[in-house]
């Protein structure tokens, strides 16, 4: 089952949820969060004088143990808790990221727009849409891509989703920057193309996201769809 950031779980649904072990946990999960929030020099990057530089904070290692200590359901709201608790910035963002099993970079991915980073982070982003796991390129494609991807990148992350059959129910913000995109009409058609002439049907959201492509008429309405590569008549030989 593919994540989404408006599945994750607020600090409430969480305690309504959670055992009283668990709630315990994460009470001194997000404390610590918060208190390393609280310590953070003001100069980005700066380290704490008290702290060695080689040193990871502990929240880190709480975002690591969540899924142990909250359940694998909830793992990946919890995540999202210490990341936005801990204020965290780039550097560490990109550490747990980096150092993170495909379900602790998803929890990354998917509360990168809750964070202030700017598009500092989108080497991440870029580094999911390489990967061929589903569940990556989903959490990849969410408001920090919308806001932040340049149109070639984003053009390229909505082909990537048709490629691995992530639904582009996925992708964040998709009418508003597909509508009147030629050059993602053109791209779309392409690819519907290629597939038709070898034989593989070509995706029904193939066809939505083209759909959406159209430019908007003088009433701000949508035109007509553009339609795709019909599939070829069949012959005497076939």
């Amino acid at each position: 089952m593919l994540t989404s950031p408006d599945s994750l779980k607020s600090r409430k649904e969480l305690d309504a949820e959670l055992g009283g072990a668990a709630r315990a946990w994460l009470d001194e999960a997000l404390a610590e969060a918060a208190h390393n929030a609280a310590r953070a020099p003001a100069a980005s990057g700066t380290p704490h004088p008290e702290a060695s530089p080689y040193a990871s904070p502990s929240w880190e290692l709480r975002f690591a143990a969540a899924g142990r200590h909250c359940g694998q359901e909830n793992a990946d709201s919890v995540r999202s808790l210490l990341l936005v608790e801990a204020r965290a910035p780039l550097s560490s963002v990109t550490r747990v990221y980096e150092q993170g099993t495909a379900a602790e970079r998803r929890a990354v991915l998917l509360t990168l727009h809750l964070l202030d980073l700017g598009d500092t982070a989108l080497p991440l982003i870029e580094d999911a849409l390489r990967a061929n796991d589903t569940r990556l390129v989903a959490a990849a494609v969410g408001p920090y891509a919308a806001d932040h991807l340049d149109p070639h990148a984003w053009r390229h992350a909505v082909l990537k989703c048709l490629f691995t059959e992530v639904p582009v129910t996925a992708v964040a913000q998709l009418e508003g920057r597909a509508r009147g995109d030629a050059e993602l009409a053109r791209m779309l058609s392409d690819f519907a193309a290629e597939r038709t002439a070898a034989g593989r049907p070509v995706p029904e959201d193939l066809r939505t996201v083209l759909a959406l492509t159209a430019p908007a008429d003088e009433g701000g309405h949508p035109a007509g769809p553009t339609a795709a590569p019909a599939a070829p008549a069949p012959t005497e030989e076939s």
